[in-house]
């Protein structure tokens, strides 16, 4: 292990490792029930789409632990699956085929841009002080998808969101949310004692209280609104569903599919994927300290490099776009520091084809006080802002203030980055400004314009 991960040049040790990289596969479980369920409405089949997503994720994540050596795990993307599913499949018609035919396109090109160093060149293009904006903005992104998960947080016509009324649907929603503070309390209180699974055991905590306020009626399942049985289910799956799925990106009949349409897509895909894993790089290697004394990631060529495999990969067996994923904070958050963190996580996928019922039966708000805790450790890079110099602070604020608002990291880092050159252009600071940072401002307004 010593050789393979360099654990105490990280300042780390094994038993860190496995705890961080359980942590991490259990805050991500999610996607095993979430994926299928989304991309199901192209006409897949949920069963094939929960094995390849399964297997998607352990082949990238495997190859960032053995490539990169860095603690990042690996899934289809959130948002991404939507894209794929709702936009793609949906609004604009096409078959599932044609869509995965995208999404293994822009994985080859990924792995071109990533062998040429034009990923690695926009990673180290952006300002330290925006790579702390994006930490900062990912720290309360996360925390907002935690409330969210745990009903804590729910829409409103006024306000867009508001806090749940506890007193309504107390038994469904309202344990949720209570269930999930008090994880949070648990997660807190243990980390301040210093138990390095502080993290993985609020996480159990959480869904334990969970299933004893089940067997009391505390918590009452309502299928129709989604509040299944929190209990985990013995049953094996059903392998030969794969085989529906596996390949299937060769088969897409684009005899019907416009040129133009199809390159649109492709770069609605390639826009996003790009700024969400350099968005989550730079947040999650921010909180590690993994960046070096110029605010660059060392290594960051495999890294980048093992996303656009595992986007390549997902897409052969039949799932959208895979990329890197916020999560990997939690695993950060609970001591990982090397690729050991990722392996464990990989291996826990594999197990997870097997006994898939056992590991989609995680409640969200089970995993929500994990997000909402780790969203603080990560906030916690602002106060390495500069604030007396606006130039450099309106940016990251913008950045760590769009995140959470849009849902999204890549519109968060297109803000900081607009508004960085703009500000700078402006005011005669046109030095602090690199060719690249120019040329990523007039990709973001083409974006915002065309796409």
């Amino acid at each position: 292990m010593e050789k393979l991960f360099k654990l105490k040049d990280n300042n780390t040790t094994v038993k860190v490792e496995v705890l961080a990289g359980i942590t991490t596969f259990m805050t991500m479980a999610y996607i095993l029930a979430v994926n299928p369920s989304i991309l199901s409405t192209t006409g897949m089949d949920p069963t094939a789409i929960l094995i390849s997503t399964c297997l998607a994720s352990f082949v990238g994540t495997i190859v960032m632990a053995f490539m990169a050596n860095y603690p990042f795990v690996l899934a289809p993307g959130m948002g991404l699956n939507a894209y794929f599913a709702y936009t793609v499949c949906g609004t604009m018609g096409y078959d599932w085929k044609v869509a995965l035919a995208a999404v293994a396109v822009e994985g080859i090109i990924f792995i071109i841009l990533s062998l040429t160093n034009v990923r690695e060149a926009i990673f180290n293009a952006i300002p330290m002080t925006l790579k702390k904006g994006v930490s900062a903005g990912i720290g309360l992104y996360i925390a907002f998808i935690g409330l969210q998960g745990a009903k804590v947080i729910v829409s409103n016509d006024s306000t867009l969101v508001s806090c749940i009324e506890f007193p309504e649907n107390f038994h469904t929603a309202g344990i949720c949310a209570l269930l999930a503070l008090i994880g949070v309390i648990i997660t807190t209180i243990l980390y301040v004692k210093g138990y390095r699974a502080a993290i993985l055991i609020g996480i159990v905590a959480t869904w334990a209280l969970g299933m004893i306020a089940q067997a009391t009626g505390l918590y009452q399942i309502d299928v129709k609104n989604g509040f299944y049985s929190l209990y985990p289910s013995l049953q094996m799956t059903d392998f030969t569903k794969i085989g529906e799925t596996f390949g299937a990106v060769f088969k897409a009949d684009f005899s019907g599919v416009r040129i133009v349409d199809f390159i649109v897509v492709l770069f609605s895909f390639l826009f996003v994927d790009l700024f969400d894993t350099i968005g989550t790089l730079v947040g999650v290697a921010t909180k590690a300290d993994m960046l070096d004394e110029d605010g660059k990631l060392p290594n960051i060529k495999n890294a980048l490099l093992a996303d656009a495999i595992a986007t390549t990969a997902g897409a052969v067996f039949g799932t959208s776009t895979t990329t890197t994923y916020v999560e990997s904070s939690t695993g950060v958050g609970a001591g990982g520091r090397t690729g050991l963190t990722a392996l464990v996580s990989a291996g826990l996928f594999l197990v997870a084809i097997f006994f898939a019922p056992i590991f989609t039966a995680i409640p969200s708000f089970a995993t929500a006080p994990a997000l909402i805790f780790v969203g603080f450790l990560m906030v916690s890079a602002i106060v390495q802002i500069d604030f007396d110099d606006i130039s450099e602070a309106i940016p990251a604020y913008l950045c760590f203030l769009v995140m959470p608002l849009m849902y999204s990291i890549s519109d968060g880092i297109a803000m900081g980055v607009i508004s960085y050159v703009l500000l700078n252009l402006f005011t005669g600071k046109t030095k602090k400004i690199t060719p690249l940072m120019y040329i990523l401002t007039v990709l973001f307004v083409c974006k915002y314009i065309f796409i």
